[in-house]
């Protein structure tokens, strides 16, 4: 079976993608470029969400002319999108982006890629190959008819790297994405069995928040679960922020990361005697800018809710108007139904600090 740890180092700033080390969240700020503030400000946003690797387009010279400026001002890697015009990229790399999204076949000629090769090759900087799955070259379309879209990707991906490697650039990164998911997963699977290249795994323009973000976790999730993958990215109709959110908790369902806390709760039936899904709500509102690896159960009865509970390090079981707090499976606390959640946050905060997270209780947030 192939595995992530197989795929070839590639430095991007300060971070490592490929070669076992963990798998990273990126994103896109929806900013324009030349507008320095609103973009740096939009990255900060990404940041304290635990973005990883931020991406700006550059789709004139003006934007990346402002690249050198956002870069001074931020904290995590800071990648380009470049399309069709190589003096746009030369200017990125002059102002010392950490990475290049850039497809060597589409910039002009022979001359022309090499300029941008040396230039990434002077200052050690990795090129993102991106293959969509909406921007297929005709010819190769045309060798493989619409049934064949996973070849064709992986067709299109290795006449980019092979201009590269043939001026022995070898620093690469690689997407493969397609709206599609079955085809999508296919294209990852082709190229991971060719290549050792590190891969940029996602699913574009996925829909919207609610529809995008299952048809992620199940298209990055599906693909990551087999091994293939060093970085994802979340491409949904919302807000950056809750890109960054969807791709943690893919990472943590297949617990490949751990960041903040994981929240287990029941879905309710007729067995439950206390409002489980407003208290749930509320004890993930108050936890979501916790970063501590604690799992919190939030049951409704005593069917399924003692053993979950003793699965989490710590939780509730509802009853009767009341609710039984444990610890690890043993109880710590029984309270009654208006006390349920002040005793709950209490007992959490005690956990905390004997996990030693001790300062995470100042992000814990007011509840209303």
């Amino acid at each position: 079976m192939f595995t992530r740890e197989k795929t070839k180092p590639v430095r991007i700033g300060k971070l490592t993608l490929g070669a076992g080390n963990p798998v990273r969240v990126q994103s896109m700020v929806q900013t324009k470029t030349t507008d320095v503030e609103a973009t740096v400000r939009q990255i900060h946003e990404l940041e304290e969400a635990g973005c990883e690797i931020i991406r700006v387009t550059a789709p004139d010279m003006e934007s990346a002319k402002a690249l050198g400026e956002i870069k001074k001002q931020i904290n995590i890697p800071l990648v380009v999108d470049i399309h069709f015009q190589y003096l746009f990229a030369l200017e990125a790399i002059k102002q010392g982006v950490d990475k290049v999204r850039i497809n060597p076949g589409n910039i002009g000629g022979k001359d022309r890629v090499e300029e941008v090769v040396r230039a990434c090759m002077k200052k050690n900087i990795p090129i993102r190959i991106g293959v969509n799955m909406g921007s297929l070259e005709k010819d190769v379309l045309a060798k493989y008819g619409k049934f064949g879209i996973a070849r064709v990707m992986l067709e299109s991906a290795t006449r980019h790297i092979k201009i590269l490697e043939k001026l022995r650039f070898h620093d690469v990164v690689v997407s493969m994405k397609g709206s599609d998911v079955t085809i999508t997963k296919e294209a990852y699977r082709l190229f991971a069995k060719r290549f050792n290249y590190p891969l940029h795994i996602g699913i574009t323009e996925a829909g919207t928040v609610w529809s995008g973000s299952i048809k992620s976790a199940v298209g990055i999730g599906s693909i990551l679960a087999e091994g293939i993958g060093d970085t994802i990215r979340v491409s949904i109709s919302g807000d950056p922020v809750e890109q960054v959110k969807v791709g943690w908790e893919i990472l943590k369902s297949l617990k490949l990361r751990q960041k903040g806390v994981e929240i287990i709760a029941c879905p309710t039936c007729g067995r439950t005697e206390i409002d489980l899904i407003e208290i749930a709500n509320k004890v993930e509102k108050m936890l979501e800018k916790v970063d501590a690896p604690l799992s919190v159960a939030v049951m409704g009865c005593v069917v399924n809710g003692p053993g979950e509970a003793s699965f989490a390090d710590i939780g509730l079981c509802g009853g009767k108007n009341q609710a039984a707090i444990f610890k690890k499976g043993k109880v710590v606390a029984v309270t009654k139904d208006e006390e349920i959640l002040p005793v709950f946050i209490n007992e959490i905060k005690k956990t905390l600090i004997e996990k030693g997270f001790k300062q995470e209780i100042k992000n814990i947030q007011k509840f209303v």
